[in-house]
């Protein structure tokens, strides 16, 4: 695993303990996190059978058990070194992506831009298991999946962040085929993070490489997503005090809503970084690096 530098384990000893650190992770990293960690935890004690969160098309189509769709991508697994790999990875990297930047696809690069690229990496996992499956041992759960999805895009967006595995230093780009090299050396199971490497891959082609070589914006964040989150990092209002809503949408602003590196600035607002995300996308790969807290 990536060893963070001075050995201070993402920051938690920066922010006062186990609550805090929680709490200040981002919103989405937060959600994803504490769900996979409550339901790993409490199916492995047995509260209830890891066979209701695990992914069974036939369940969902006769018993209507709607749940599956999120929670496959929820359960990291039986109590093993594997499980605490998993969540880790999930917390680690859904984080530095979250925080640094993501890739802009309508809402300036910020929560709902990832927001977006999660409920994609999920459709298309979901669509392509049953033709995988087929053809390689692939389990009933995606959480590995959706995990190495992240892990794909954070590596094509901080392609030069310093990152390591036992002490050998890499760079980001380096990263997700050196922890599948060396799964397959340790003779661990690998085809979920193949899958999710795949996923990760025709998700950066979508939205680094057809824009940039073709000019061609395949997928955009919808509207309803940036109506909930804003225009960059969703950041809740700590007073709670009611605002006015947004022009044209519905629901409240979030804390703050300028895009991340937005060369408007903050004077600009919202609207206009709307109209400039609108008349295309800032694909670069500058800005914040991660891995490096």
């Amino acid at each position: 695993m990536p060893v963070p530098r001075g050995g201070n384990v993402a920051n938690l000893d920066d922010v006062g303990g186990p609550e805090a650190w929680f709490r200040s992770l981002p919103i989405v990293t937060q959600a994803w996190f504490g769900a996979t960690s409550f339901l790993t935890l409490t199916a492995n004690f047995g509260l209830f059978s890891p066979i209701k969160l695990i992914w069974m098309w036939p369940n969902i189509k006769d018993h209507f058990e709607i749940w599956r769709f999120a929670t496959s991508f929820c359960y990291a697994g039986g109590f093993s070194f594997n499980m605490v790999i998993t969540l880790y990875m999930l917390v680690n990297f859904s984080r530095q992506y979250e925080a640094g930047g993501p890739f802009n696809t309508g809402a300036g690069g910020g929560t709902a831009d990832y927001v977006f690229m999660l409920m994609v990496g999920m459709v298309a996992t979901l669509c392509t298991y049953p033709l995988a499956v087929r053809h390689f041992p692939l389990p009933p759960m995606f959480t590995t999946t959706l995990v190495f999805y992240v892990l794909y895009v954070w590596s094509k967006r901080n392609p030069t962040a310093p990152a390591n595995i036992w002490g050998v230093p890499l760079k980001g780009a380096q990263l997700p085929w050196a922890y599948l090299g060396l799964t397959v050396l340790m003779g661990n199971p690998y085809h979920d993070m193949l899958h999710g490497l795949v996923m990760g891959h025709l998700y950066y082609f979508v939205v680094d490489v057809l824009p940039a070589v073709h000019g061609t914006q395949l997928l955009n964040t919808p509207e309803f997503l940036i109506d909930i989150f804003g225009i960059g990092e969703y950041r809740p209002d700590p007073t709670n005090a009611p605002a006015p809503p947004r022009q044209g949408g519905f629901g409240q602003p979030p804390g703050r809503v300028n895009a991340p590196h937005d060369p408007a600035g903050p004077a600009a607002g919202a609207g206009a970084v709307r109209r400039r995300v609108g008349g295309g996308h800032n694909w670069g790969t500058g800005g914040q690096r991660l891995g490096a807290d």
